[in-house]
């Protein structure tokens, strides 16, 4: 028999979503604050050429600049002043995540709660900054070295531009926190997924305008077609697979109530490191041929004997490729999840996994099912990751296929959803007790 979550989960339809008022707000909310995240992807960085720069892109296009170019839609390609994105933040998030987990007087702040989660963010907030800045100055550097992009290079051009990206990078954290708050998502993964979406039309269009030219044949147009759809199923079922872990409380009697024993599980997700493997390995490959490509009039031999090794389909590059996901899936695993603790916690709640003892050898018993779990999971991430390297290299494909873009989109879309489903039922809800409330006056 269905539950009443689930009967009433089955209950949401239109009408039910043309009701909820607060929830139409959030969303309105939310679109409006994506557009002017689209709006400033056009706003141009002061002091360059815009046609000179889009010429000095064109020659960097497969290096990391293509890649922070599909996370923010399109604004490094034209020098806009979000051309950081929120990139810096996630980079600062991550940080301090790994350091929460090693660094002891972090770790203390970390378990405080509410408290120390907002001394955390603004440890995040103040290392954004750092991070943006110094991003800004290498950009600025940058631009500075490629002849005719810059109209008056020097220190004021160097300042503008730190104040003018480090500014936008600000702006855009202050929004995905006011989407969070106030409208339906995660902000920052909805700033993100709207930039990579944002170039899914241009995409489509030119794959079909290379079909229609015959650069490439029907037959791969449709299969590419068909196998977006598979890998997108592929992504959402492995996403939501995780192994439960059976947990038994056992019968307690807490003053002069007896509680029966009771029967749960604790999930362990399949892909637990979610997109983060996929994008550092990409940085750290990416970012040697992206300093080779501006660097290589200086030093032709070396940086050309880079560019050979790790261009894109390279053998070499594929095998660091996935050993760099391997290995990120693993350590951000291990980081975000002690087994040691959450044996410590079972135990003091009186839970214990059947037929092993509570303790070490739940905590043993649940890093062994971890690993084998983690082994599946970075095969999947490596095998989505390839996907699009394959198409590039043997395709001759034109546009970034799946990949860290497609898990990004995928996930997002889900959390997305799941919230605004959380909304209905929440408003469901409401209308239950507020009919039940008119019910007992009228008795």
């Amino acid at each position: 028999m269905a539950s009443a979550a689930e009967q009433l989960a089955a209950n949401i339809n239109w009408s039910a979503f043309s009701k909820a008022d607060e929830l139409k707000k959030r969303i309105w909310f939310t679109l409006g604050a994506l557009v002017i995240f689209r709006l400033g992807t056009y706003i141009p960085l002061p002091g360059i050429d815009s046609d000179a720069f889009q010429t000095a892109f064109l020659g960097q296009k497969q290096g990391v600049l293509d890649m922070f170019n599909m996370f923010s839609g399109g604004a490094v390609q034209r020098m806009a002043v979000f051309a950081l994105n929120i990139m810096p933040y996630i980079s600062a998030s991550i940080i301090i995540q790994l350091l929460s987990s090693v660094v002891p007087s972090l770790e203390a702040i970390k378990k405080e709660g509410e408290q120390g989660r907002k001394v955390l963010n603004q440890y995040t907030r103040y290392l954004t900054v750092a991070l943006a800045m110094f991003q800004a100055y290498g950009i600025a550097i940058g631009l500075e070295g490629r002849s005719g992009v810059v109209a008056d290079p020097g220190i004021l051009f160097r300042i503008s531009t730190i104040v003018t990206l480090t500014g936008g990078t600000m702006f855009l954290v202050w929004l995905g926190e006011q989407i969070t708050a106030r409208g339906v998502g995660n902000g920052s993964s909805l700033i993100i997924f709207a930039g990579i979406v944002a170039r899914l039309p241009q995409a489509v269009v030119q794959l079909f305008e290379l079909g229609r030219q015959g650069s490439i044949s029907t037959g791969l147009v449709l299969a590419v077609i068909v196998m977006v759809f598979v890998v997108v199923a592929f992504i959402v079922f492995m996403e939501r697979a995780q192994r439960r872990v059976p947990i038994t409380y056992p019968r307690r009697q807490v003053g002069n109530k007896m509680y029966e024993g009771q029967s749960s599980f604790l999930p362990l997700k399949l892909n637990t490191s979610g997109v983060i493997p996929p994008i550092f390995a990409s940085s750290l490959l990416l970012l040697p041929t992206t300093v080779a490509n501006f660097a290589q009039g200086s030093a032709g031999g070396v940086f050309t004997t880079i560019n050979a090794l790790l261009g894109r389909g390279s053998a070499l590059y594929l095998i660091l490729y996935v050993s760099l996901i391997v290995f990120f899936a693993f350590f951000y695993t291990a980081t975000v999840f002690n087994p040691a603790d959450t044996a410590d916690n079972l135990k003091k709640h009186g839970g214990f996994v059947p037929g092993v003892r509570p303790g070490e050898r739940t905590a043993q018993y649940i890093d062994y099912i971890l690993t084998r779990v983690t082994v599946l999971g970075a095969g999947y991430l490596a095998l989505i990751c390839l996907l699009p390297e394959w198409l590039i290299s043997y395709a001759a494909l034109p546009f970034y296929f799946g990949g860290t873009s497609l898990l990004i989109v995928v996930n997002v879309t889900m959390d997305t959803v799941a919230q605004i489903h959380g909304h209905l039922q929440a408003h469901q809800y409401e209308g239950l007790i507020r009919r039940a409330r008119l019910k007992g006056r009228k008795r």
